[in-house]
């Protein structure tokens, strides 16, 4: 299991964004539990970024991003780093739910979007149960229509990078 804090930067989109944070920095927090085992493995993850969309201009009220990710881990072999970093590789896919309540309800944005993760990361463990982990990755939406359910200049379209640190839970 892996609790971890982080934050977004970077951000591109289409959907309305009335204060202009999508590229800023925000909060990311979430927790996910990896199977790994001598070089392959696998992920699931949950991520939430509350004030996504916030700049602290107060034309938003409230917005969140949050990510559900089901991952492939390649990482480097277990008996070559059974006592350093190990870095990995990470990939997969999920779904975006993006939502954003404005101050007059105009530009407000409900969506759920199909998206995808690519990463690298190292983890790295301090005794036999507890470690480390920090990585980076881009979360991309894919496919996204004209929806009903949110508000956009074209196609519905929503990315970013995340860098995070955890708390690596060995069972």
């Amino acid at each position: 299991m892996r609790p971890f804090i982080g934050a977004t930067f970077g951000g591109g989109t289409t959907l309305v964004d009335p204060e202009s944070a999508v590229g800023s920095p925000s909060l990311a927090v979430g927790v996910g539990a990896m199977f790994l085992g001598e070089v392959l493995g696998t992920e699931v993850e949950v991520a939430d970024a509350p004030g996504f969309f916030e700049a602290g201009k107060n034309l938003v009220r409230g917005s969140r991003v949050t990510t559900v990710t089901g991952n492939v881990v390649v990482a480097a072999p277990h008996r070559l780093t059974e006592y350093a970093l190990r870095p990995y590789f990470v990939g997969g896919a999920g779904l975006m739910s993006v939502r954003t309540t404005t101050a007059f309800g105009v530009f407000d944005v409900s969506t759920i979007m199909p998206q995808f993760d690519l990463g690298v990361g190292v983890v790295g463990f301090l005794t036999n149960k507890v470690g480390v982990c920090w990585d980076l990755r881009r979360f991309q939406s894919v496919g996204g229509g004209a929806g009903e359910t949110g508000l956009s200049f074209g196609d519905e379209r929503l990315s970013f990078w995340r860098a995070t640190m955890a708390v690596a839970i060995r069972y």
